[in-house]
């Protein structure tokens, strides 16, 4: 008897290789880590400039930012290995608490005295942007694409405009103010780099910054600068502060790290493209700033920008 071979069957269209599937759940918990870093990003922009508003200095900005948190982290610091900072070294914890702790945020808040929420709002963003790109193609041997290189001129113009706002309506004061934005972006994009490069995780940045702040910067807050702007802030004020500063710390860092860890540093570092749409819109709902024509022509520049520097 005549044995039939069984039909072959056909392949699903809808059936998806295992190592795609892996490919997406990566990117989109990469982009999920991104999109919320940036979120706790634009919160702390737009708490900041209230801060410094209502009395806070920028070194009470970098306070509520970092020491809550890293007094959080102690215990994960302890059971890791204080000894070696949980893996990361004192010396490799040191230079990303400089770059990414509390110098950064005072820098940021300090240019907050002298110009608007859109421009702190843009500018560090987009130099955040601008240094990723750049780093991960000179260091880290990422492709850097025509799109991408188009989008890095694009973002200069913005910043350009931004500039040109600042000289007009504000002053030579506000251009010291934008050079500190932009400053703090690219220590932002130095960090992300060296995290990139050092196989640093996100749990494990996020504990060695928050610890050192907490161990260092806290002291010396307490000797050189004392709490009696916090005080006279009242209760209220200090906890948005504490909720909107630790959110943009410690766990903006986590997420941005572990950003990192899952796109790569130049994808990754272009999160910050959401940032100011963030900041500008929560801004207006809650402190009641509004952009000027300049500002709004500046951050059109920097989103067109970063939609070129996001294509492959």
């Amino acid at each position: 008897m005549a044995i039939m071979a069984a039909p072959m069957s056909r392949p699903n269209p809808h059936d998806v290789p295992v190592d795609a599937q892996a490919g997406r759940r990566t990117l989109l918990a990469g982009i999920a880590c991104g999109a919320a870093a940036a979120s706790c990003w634009a919160a702390g922009f737009v708490a900041a400039r209230h801060g410094v508003l209502i009395g806070f200095a920028p070194v009470d900005i970098a306070f509520h930012r970092f020491v809550w948190t890293g007094f959080l982290l102690l215990p994960v610091a302890l059971r890791t290995g204080l000894r070696d900072l949980g893996g990361v070294g004192w010396g490799r914890g040191m230079i990303m608490t400089l770059l990414a702790g509390p110098i950064q945020v005072i820098a940021a808040a300090t240019g907050f005295l002298a110009t608007p929420l859109g421009h702190g709002a843009v500018i560090q963003p987009a130099s955040s942007a601008l240094g990723s790109v750049l780093l991960a193609a000179l260091i880290l041997h990422e492709r850097l694409s025509f799109a991408r290189a188009l989008g890095t001129g694009i973002i200069v113009a913005g910043l350009v405009a931004l500039g040109t706002d600042a000289v007009a309506s504000i002053g030579r004061h506000g251009v010291a103010g934008d050079a500190l934005f932009m400053a703090a972006g690219l220590s932002w994009a130095v960090f992300g780099t060296l995290l990139r490069l050092w196989h640093v995780g996100s749990l494990r940045a996020a504990v060695a910054v928050g610890t050192l702040s907490c161990l260092v910067y806290a002291p010396v807050h307490a000797v050189l600068f004392g709490f009696d702007r916090m005080l006279a802030a009242g209760l209220p004020e200090n906890l948005v502060q504490i909720a909107a500063q630790s959110a943009a710390g410690v766990l903006g860092l986590f997420l941005f790290a572990r950003a990192v860890m899952l796109l790569g540093a130049g994808r990754a570092g272009v999160f910050a493209a959401l940032v100011p749409g963030f900041a500008l819109a929560l801004g207006f709902v809650t402190i009641d700033e509004v952009p000027t024509a300049m500002q709004l022509t500046g951050f059109a520049l920097v989103m067109i920008g970063f939609r070129f520097v996001m294509k492959p």
